[in-house]
């Protein structure tokens, strides 16, 4: 069968139940896709042998009829999860050659319920990024380009190697991480599906810290469906992480019926930014009458404390950065920097991360460091919690109202250049956030599915914003988002 890189994981699993595939053919299929993309630079540590493995081994328990719905699916792993064997670096030069002897618990779930993990793809240096260009890899590209423009474009991030690698069929379907956007981001810039799920709805153990408050893992896939396939493989408590939920994971698949009649879907007042492009205005209009006309009752509420999200998460995610960061100091794993004579541990300490952090890490590091220093930590950190409480509250009194989810943009503008906005001011990328820093802020679940196109063709999605743990209710008004937009469109090969 042609083109089996191109399926989604439903299509792809009924297929293999069928007995009308095989995992084998499947991961062969992904592998040569992923060999003819190196320009993309998606994956960035392939692993074959790993794969082939696996596929021999999920089709031995397709054959035995024990096989879970993940199980023979061919996926890609963001580079933030360790695995066992394999290197993990997070993008940064200061983990290089660091391969772990234990696996995330995400990565095991999902190794356990059968798919098969093709690689390690591309990143933002420790998940801190909105374009993928602080990797230790090099940039990730798009594989969306402009109508007529050869310009290689960002996939978004940090999660930008996943959301590549899904877009140009060169896996089924990627793990991400989100600590203020970064599923959603970049699955809205490449015209795929991301989730974020409920804080402590998935394990962060084995998962390298950016901030360890705001950190969640989610799957970036091609379709609602398939994200309500992998994320049950994922989800599970773990004792491992104290910030766990020890909740049962439902059967999100099967609670999936597109019927949104009697939902009332809030539209938040303060989203309506100065400046919002005319495309993007019109495209959260076309999504309301979407949702509207699917049944669905639409009402205006009010976050009055969103204006101060952005700020807020620029206190509380470099504080924590600084201090998760502080582990690597070139004694116990990793890079370490060469030593003068004389040169004593300080010197190997200021050396070794300047060398191994790039200049975004250690922008984030200088300004987390700042802000929990003696004089300064009440004024901004202790601020910003309190920011970030009444944030949530906001959420919190729009869902007693009786609003069942939030319909938002999920980012201010279609895919940008690479370089475009590097060369500007720095705050100018972390504005991208603006839609979707204020979700992990309040620990929601939030999905991005794609649902238009802009002037110069290039993807454009929406955010919907679910209750706290009804992540199978979020995944269900977004089906029906996702199937009244009827976006099917792929970008053209030129790789």
């Amino acid at each position: 069968m042609a083109d089996l890189n191109t399926l989604g994981l439903a299509e792809a699993r009924d297929l293999l139940r069928k007995g009308e595939t095989t995992s084998v053919e499947l991961t062969e299929a992904c592998l040569k896709a992923i060999d003819a993309a190196d320009v993309l630079n998606a994956f960035v540590h392939k692993t074959p042998e790993i794969a082939m493995e696996r596929a021999r081994a999920a089709d031995a328990r397709l054959q035995a009829g024990d096989a879970p719905a993940m199980c023979g699916l061919p996926i890609g792993m963001k580079d933030l999860f360790c695995t066992e064997g394999v290197p993990s670096q997070a993008a940064s030069r200061i983990l290089d050659g660091f391969r772990p002897e234990y696996e995330s618990t995400v990565s095991a779930n999902l190794r356990d319920a059968g798919a098969v993990m093709l690689g390690k793809l591309n990143m933002d240096e420790f998940a801190m990024g909105s374009s993928n260009e602080t990797s230790a890899y090099g940039n990730a590209i798009n594989p969306w380009r402009r109508d007529g423009d050869d310009t290689a474009l960002t996939p978004g991030g940090s999660s930008g190697g996943s959301a590549a690698a899904v877009a140009a069929d060169l896996c089924l379907a990627a793990t991400g991480t989100d600590t203020g956007g970064s599923i959603r981001q970049p699955a809205a810039l490449t015209g795929t599906v991301g989730i974020k799920p409920t804080y402590g709805r998935c394990s962060r153990w084995g998962i390298i810290a950016f901030a360890s408050s705001l950190d969640q893992a989610g799957p970036m896939t091609k379709s609602v469906r398939d994200a309500a396939i992998m994320l049950g493989a994922m989800c599970s408590h773990d004792p491992k992480d104290s910030t766990s939920a020890d909740l049962a994971v439902p059967d999100f698949e099967s609670l999936l019926s597109g019927d949104i009649r009697g939902k009332t879907i809030g539209i938040p007042r303060e989203y309506r930014v100065e400046g919002m492009p005319a495309e993007i205005e019109k495209l959260w209009n076309d999504g309301t009458e979407m949702l509207k006309a699917a049944g669905a009752k639409v009402v205006d509420i009010s976050l009055p404390h969103t204006k101060y999200a952005l700020p807020a998460y620029y206190v509380i995610a470099p504080a924590e950065a600084s201090s998760n960061l502080a582990r690597y100091d070139g004694v116990r794993y990793g890079h370490r920097a060469k030593l003068a004579q004389g040169d004593g541990i300080t010197e190997m300490y200021e050396k070794t991360r300047a060398e191994g952090f790039g200049d975004e890490v250690q922008r984030r590091v200088m300004v987390g460091t700042y802000v929990l220093s003696a004089g300064f930590y009440d004024a901004y950190y202790n601020r910003a919690r309190k920011v970030r409480t009444l944030i949530k509250r906001d959420f919190e009194q729009a869902f007693a109202a009786g609003v069942d989810a939030i319909l938002t943009p999920a980012t201010p503008s279609a895919a940008f250049g690479l370089g475009e906005m590097t060369e500007a001011d720095p705050v100018q990328m972390y504005l991208l956030d603006v839609f979707t820093v204020t979700v992990n802020l309040a620990g929601l679940p939030g999905i991005t599915v794609p649902t238009g196109r802009d002037a110069q063709g290039l993807p454009l999605g929406l955010q919907l914003i679910g209750r706290p743990w009804e992540e199978a209710d979020l995944l269900n008004t977004a089906l029906a988002l996702e199937s009244a937009a009827g976006f099917v469109a792929k970008p053209a090969r030129w790789w």
